[in-house]
């Protein structure tokens, strides 16, 4: 039989920092990948790369990034983020619903992972594009994610397989996690569907971090809808919920919102699950908060401008979903189509493009009467105001439901733009129990010896929405805490 001190299941961003981390502090481990190894690094593998951490100044932020020159520092303006600040955007974002201690667990150490996961050769680089706008000569950055990593997370995964094969870490691709096993209630075993042969691992302790069950349609349709079916699948297909159902078998507690889920507007012509010849996040449509979105019926459905791209973007896919034919239309006019963020220039982004709103409106799919009529309605209630994307500036609408909150400007100058989105999943929110040391609970709220859960597997921190780039940090976090208590465990079993 085959021995490890520690099996991680999964190999993305939460089981890699787990896997090097347990190394690290000395205990032998093994990483099983589903996926084939050009199909390896689960839904990190598909994220544009930015995380959000809590730092002090931009002093912080230059320790991660030596490179960056005193020059360019001064073109910087650089908001404080603290750990106060970030909690409360995870709690504001959640309704209060955030499980205190596991929120605290997430902001109180992002700084000291990023730090360590750039000590692992994790190349960090300021995020220009999306999270700052030029201003009499200055970068002025906002919303608390001011930083990514280099070549997004195609790059951040390289990085980490590279760190975990240099420390002597084992992977296994093509390898199917089955079943746990226990003894005294302690795990004692992993089997392991192995390309065409099914084996057994002896292992004092599990961390499952093999993502949720997004990829799973029937799971899908069961927790979260049946509408859900329909769902575009934005990263990995291997992510169809094996590790939740391993650890319910053997008593974990189903834990976070299980009916919840991120999800965003996407390309409508996006493929069906993620493309792993197209790396990074090149389908969403995330300027939005600048646009209109209508339906199908002509209708508006949601404040587009309700608040910051980033504190939005992962609720308002479900409200897509919902629209006739789970599919919306952005609009845009030519005073705002430059301020648009980069997938909108890319040759995959699908658009329609016409002189007049009637000529629009003929080549879409759409009530155009009603279409035309809640452009004119809407350009109507537009309040004057000092248009303002870097900041929520206040310029809304009166009089129409939904409002528009910040960034309303009248669409009436040609051409005009309408980018089709549907609905795409990300991950579900729901999981199981998990206490700060990673530790998976029973029933009980007491610890299942030797298994530790990270990643999108932690239930109850984000329920109906997070703050953008908290997904890779959540994992990057708990995945070095459940390395780390693994190897703690490790260690006790073995002298005890």
């Amino acid at each position: 039989m085959e021995k490890y001190d520690l099996v991680v299941v999964g190999a993305g961003n939460a089981a890699l920092c787990a896997a090097i981390s347990a190394q690290e502090n000395g205990a032998n481990v093994l990483v099983l990948e589903k996926a084939p190894e050009h199909k390896r690094g689960g839904n990190s593998y598909f994220t544009d790369g930015a995380i959000r951490f809590a730092y002090n100044d931009l002093n912080d932020i230059r320790k991660l990034m030596p490179d960056l020159s005193e020059e360019e520092a001064d073109n910087i303006v650089m908001p404080e983020y603290s750990t106060d600040d970030y909690y409360n955007d995870l709690q504001r974002v959640t309704g209060g619903k955030s499980t205190p201690e596991l929120a605290r667990h997430l902001v109180n150490n992002s700084y000291d992972t990023i730090a360590w996961m750039k000590e692992q050769g994790v190349i960090f680089e300021l995020n220009y594009s999306n999270q700052s706008f030029e201003k009499d000569g200055k970068f002025h950055f906002w919303g608390g994610l001011p930083v990514k990593t280099k070549n997004i997370g195609m790059g951040l995964m390289g990085t980490l397989f590279n760190r975990a094969k240099e420390l002597g870490v084992a992977i296994w691709y093509e390898s199917e996690a089955m079943a746990l096993n226990t003894e005294e209630n302690r795990i004692s075993s992993i089997i392991v569907k192995k390309g065409n042969k099914e084996l057994e691992v002896a292992t004092h302790s599990v961390v499952l971090a093999c993502g949720s069950f997004e990829a799973n349609k029937n799971m899908r349709a069961e927790q979260i809808g049946a509408e859900w079916e329909a769902a575009i699948v934005r990263g990995t297909e291997y992510n169809t919920g094996d590790g939740l159902s391993m650890a319910l078998s053997v008593g974990a507690q189903k834990y976070g919102e299980w009916s919840g889920c991120h999800a965003i507007g996407t390309d409508a012509n996006a493929p069906k699950t993620g493309d792993f010849s197209k790396p990074g996040d090149i389908f969403k449509k995330h300027s939005y908060p600048l646009s209109i979105m209508l339906n199908k019926e002509g209708n508006r459905f949601v404040d587009e401008g309700a608040d910051f791209r980033n504190y939005t973007y992962a609720k308002y896919g479900k409200e897509i979903l919902k629209q006739p034919g789970h599919i919306a239309y952005q609009i845009y006019d030519e005073q705002v189509r430059p301020m648009l963020r980069k997938e909108y220039n890319l040759e995959e982004a699908t658009y329609y493009k016409a002189d007049t709103l009637d000529d629009l409106a003929d080549k879409l799919d759409v009530n155009t009467s009603a279409f035309l009529e809640t452009i004119k309605a809407y350009n109507e209630a537009v309040q004057d105001g000092y248009y303002n994307p870097t900041v929520k500036d206040g310029k809304g609408t009166k009089g129409i439901t939904p409002p528009k909150t910040n960034w309303a400007s009248r669409i009436e100058q040609g051409p005009f733009y309408a980018f089709p989105v549907t609905c795409g999943i990300t991950f579900s929110f729901g999981g199981v129990r998990v206490n700060t040391n990673a530790e998976v609970l029973n029933e009980n709220d007491q610890p299942i010896h030797g298994l530790f859960a990270a990643g999108e597997m932690v239930g109850g921190i984000f329920y109906e929405n997070y703050p953008g780039g908290s997904g890779l940090m959540s994992g990057a976090v708990f995945g070095k805490t459940a390395g780390t208590s693994a190897a703690n465990y490790v260690t006790k079993s073995v002298t005890s």
